[in-house]
């Protein structure tokens, strides 16, 4: 039995907490908000099997400079005098290549599959948080973006996952609850979904009923280190003694990082989504419009659509309204009867994804201070990989064998 300090409580951190306190850990959390915001509750709500393909692949860089001159386009590198962006660009242009994806795509449909099995344990019981397994469409509209579509489809086949390739018309007969504008679509049976605030209100029911506690409003100043150990972290709420400690902080990791002099390259990618009202017409499976690249979730009598990557630092909450109309633009052009509209500022969530330049998440031990575990920088996927993240940092602390081996993470 070990006393674990968690920081960053987020969806990652919850669940590393859930898992660690089953295995009869004393665990705290410190988060500096007050854990009711964030990544973990505006995102698109997908447990997607079907991303195995990192973000770091060939062409990417291409069409990053294409979107570069777009305003309303979904990636965007905000440009600043930065070593930390040079550095993480360098390192995504060296990790661009088809070897590397190559050699992550088995480790994420691992990862992925893992946390799959997880969410449907948790669903076992009462399902608050509304998961269902009705798959994703990835819809396109050109002819060259469903090449792309297909053949990334293809791959995920042949790593195992259920994938339908649809034409126009087996798309729109599938998905009956609206008019598409589409050519196609290629459908992965494997995924699934859920409302990721209920998600987060019932991990912190588990967790308070597993006697975690939460540390809200907590800002980690400073760490004693003794023999390349971790013995205590320096907070603006006191002092907290650890045996383990796991950086689950998102964003913020590489800044807390730092205070024990070690550097991860992470950057947040900002992204924004906002709700609608289901109207008489309306989505009733998770779809990501491609060209775009905007995520569509059915949540309840609700809808969310959420899109855009920008490439920006933490102090940038600025709602750039141009790429929220871009959005919109694209949901109106996939569905033509939906009309919506732009969202008033006060109505748009905007996060930060924590983007490693591998493309791939950070869950390992340290190197250089022996109880320091890292579970952060899952990008758009932290709510996807949340549950087999928490159970690998269980399996770290306890020190057993991993449920995914993997040396890439």
């Amino acid at each position: 039995m070990k006393k674990c300090v968690i920081i960053g409580g987020g969806v990652v951190g919850l669940c590393s907490a859930y898992y660690l306190a089953k295995a009869g850990n004393h665990v705290t959390i410190i988060d500096a908000s007050d854990m009711e915001d964030g990544c973990s509750y505006g995102n698109a709500g997908m447990i997607v099997p079907s991303h195995v393909i990192p973000m770091a692949q060939p062409g990417m860089i291409a069409k990053g400079v294409k979107w570069m001159f777009n305003s309303k386009s979904p990636f965007y590198v905000r440009p600043r005098l930065s070593s930390e962006l040079l550095k993480w660009g360098y390192q995504f242009y060296r990790y661009a290549n088809q070897k590397h994806v190559e050699a992550s795509m088995p480790a994420l449909r691992d990862l992925s599959l893992l946390s799959k099995e997880l969410y449907q344990e948790f669903a076992e019981g009462k399902n608050d948080f509304a998961y269902e397994e009705k798959g994703l469409l990835m819809l396109y509209r050109t002819d060259k973006v469903g090449e792309e579509e297909i053949h990334a489809g293809k791959e995920a086949e042949k790593m195992g996952l259920k994938v339908d390739f649809l034409d126009k018309e087996a798309t729109s007969k599938l998905e009956s609850g609206l008019d598409l504008d589409v050519i196609g679509s290629v459908h992965y049976k494997s995924d699934a979904h859920l409302i990721p605030n209920n998600f987060n209100k019932f991990l912190k029911d588990q967790l308070v009923r597993l006697g975690v506690k939460l540390q809200t409003k907590t800002i980690v100043e400073d760490f004693t280190v003794f023999n390349q150990k971790i013995t205590k972290i320096a907070t603006n709420q006191g002092e907290f003694l650890a045996d383990e400690v796991v950086l689950s902080a998102g964003s913020w990791s590489p800044m807390i990082a730092r205070k024990l002099g070690i550097q991860i390259s992470i950057l947040p990618g900002k992204g924004y989504s906002f709700n609608l009202t289901k109207q008489e017409q309306a989505p009733t499976i998770p779809s990501i419009l491609c060209e775009g690249k905007v995520a569509v979730t059915p949540m309840g009598d609700q809808i969310r659509f959420g899109g855009t990557l920008e490439v920006t630092h933490t102090k940038d909450h600025k709602i750039n309204l141009k790429r929220v109309q871009g959005i919109v633009n694209t949901i109106n052009a996939f569905y033509p009867n939906l009309q919506i509209e732009q969202p008033k500022k006060e109505e748009i969530w905007h996060g930060f994804r924590p983007c490693t330049p591998t493309g791939l998440p950070l869950i390992s031990r340290s190197t250089k201070v022996s109880n320091f575990i890292l579970a952060t920088g899952h990008a758009m996927m932290g709510l996807s990989l949340a549950p087999a993240t928490g159970k690998l940092v269980e399996e770290l602390v306890g020190e057993k064998k991993l449920s995914v081996s993997n040396n890439l993470f």
